[in-house]
């Protein structure tokens, strides 16, 4: 019989985001997602859809097929859409999204960080809640304001600007802080001897948007206080989404994996070279 840690042949522990499901051309692509054993494990990594029975359609749909589905939020998830009749904000849309995963059986950034066993494990998956705080900001600005009133003057503005709301929380920067706090103290009490995937939504460090084709996007991709996660924690691999831009690279000689789909107009212009699914582990380099 075989023992509980010993790695499963073929197994396989596969990431996605930025499903953006709410696109009827997007649906397809998320109908299409298939593990290729029993065993293999999904991360969604945000950005499901926007409308409360989009998100729930989709991971249901992925948790009957994959062995185990984790989920972290994105920023669409938190919108609160004029059509939605889920009319919930800020931390209650959280929670409500967090109630609806557990029903479907989908882990979560608030549940116990399970252990994967596989090749290249064992490893534990850590779903991430970060935000941002406007620390990612544009060149010259020296604060959140200046940041804005650039972005603004080149009309380059997130939607979140309208759709998400911090409540009860007096800024998104606010929300950013008390999560960050939080995950901080949940990644210090975490066995070190037991590597970590981090999978969150937004990247940890800043570099990943420097290629960014519109620099003032950047201060809603994350925040400087997670810089140094990678480093101070034993992280086998760093999944994130949000920039839709997949691509793996290496900061201080750790992997992170940018695993989106993206909109149409993304995808139908460079397809899929990465694929649609990405393997995290076992790792196999790409040329």
């Amino acid at each position: 019989m075989q023992q509980p840690n010993t790695p499963r042949p073929g197994r396989r522990l596969l990431a996605v985001s930025d499903l953006h499901t709410g696109m009827s051309a997007n649906v397809p692509i998320a109908e299409s997602l298939r593990p290729t054993t029993a065993d293999d494990w999904l991360i969604v990594a945000g950005d499901v859809a926007e409308r409360f029975e989009d998100v729930e359609r989709t991971l249901a749909l992925l948790a009957g097929r994959f062995a185990r589905v984790l989920w972290a939020p994105g920023n669409h998830e938190l919108w609160t859409p004029a059509g939605d009749p889920v009319q919930l904000r800020g931390q209650a849309r959280y929670e409500r999204l967090v109630e609806l995963c557990r029903g479907l059986g989908v882990d979560t950034p608030e549940d116990p960080w399970p252990v994967w066993e596989g090749e290249g494990g064992p490893v534990a998956v850590a779903p991430l809640f970060t935000l941002y705080d406007y620390t990612f900001r544009t060149p010259g600005a020296r604060t959140k304001k200046e940041s804005l009133e650039q972005a603004h003057e080149a009309g380059i503005v997130c939607t979140d600007e309208y759709l998400l709301h911090p409540e009860p929380y007096e800024g998104i920067d606010d929300w950013c802080r008390a999560r960050v706090a939080a995950t901080e103290e949940r990644l210090a009490a975490h066995d070190a001897s037991i590597p970590l995937v981090l999978a969150g939504h937004w990247p940890l460090v800043r570099q990943p948007t420097d290629i960014l084709h519109f620099p003032e996007f950047a201060q809603w991709c994350g925040t400087v206080l997670t810089h140094d996660w990678h480093t101070r924690f034993n992280v086998a691999v760093v999944v994130y989404g949000h920039l839709h831009i997949p691509r793996t690279t290496f900061y201080d000689g750790v992997r992170f994996e940018e695993v989106s789909i993206g909109y149409p107009r993304e995808w139908r212009r460079r397809g899929h070279p990465r694929g649609l699914l990405r393997q995290v582990l076992p790792y196999e380099a790409q040329l």
